[in-house]
C-alpha cells in the first residue's frame, strides 16, 4: 500500500497532467472553431443567437412599477409609499395624519 505522501505526490502530478491536457485540447478546439467560422463566413449571431427567455427563474424578474405614495408631508409636499425606511418627517408620528386620501 502506498503512503500518504506518495499518493499526494501522484495526485499533484496527475492534476498537472490534466491541466496541461485541457489547455492543449482547448487550444485545438478554438483553432477548429475559428477555421469553421472563417470557412463559412459566420457571424457571432450565427453561432450564438440571442435566446428567448422561457423561464422566470432563469432571468431577473421584471422590475415592478413604482408603488403609489400613501403618505404626504403637508409642510414640504414630499411623499412616501410606505415601503423601505421611513423619512424623517414621519418618524415617531402617527401615520394616519399623513395618509393621502
Amino acid at each position: 500500500m502506498a503512503s500518504l505522501k506518495d499518493l499526494i505526490a501522484r495526485k499533484s502530478a496527475i492534476e498537472k497532467q490534466i491541466a496541461e491536457a485541457r489547455q492543449r485540447e482547448v487550444k485545438e478546439a478554438i483553432a477548429s472553431v475559428r477555421a469553421i467560422v472563417a470557412e463559412f463566413d459566420l457571424k457571432i449571431t450565427d453561432v450564438f443567437p440571442k435566446r428567448k427567455e422561457k423561464s422566470v427563474s432563469r432571468r431577473r424578474a421584471a422590475k415592478a412599477p413604482p408603488a403609489p405614495p400613501k403618505y404626504r408631508d403637508p409642510v414640504t409636499g414630499q411623499t412616501w409609499t410606505g415601503r423601505g425606511r421611513a423619512p424623517k418627517w414621519i418618524l415617531g408620528k402617527d401615520r394616519a395624519e399623513f395618509e393621502i386620501r
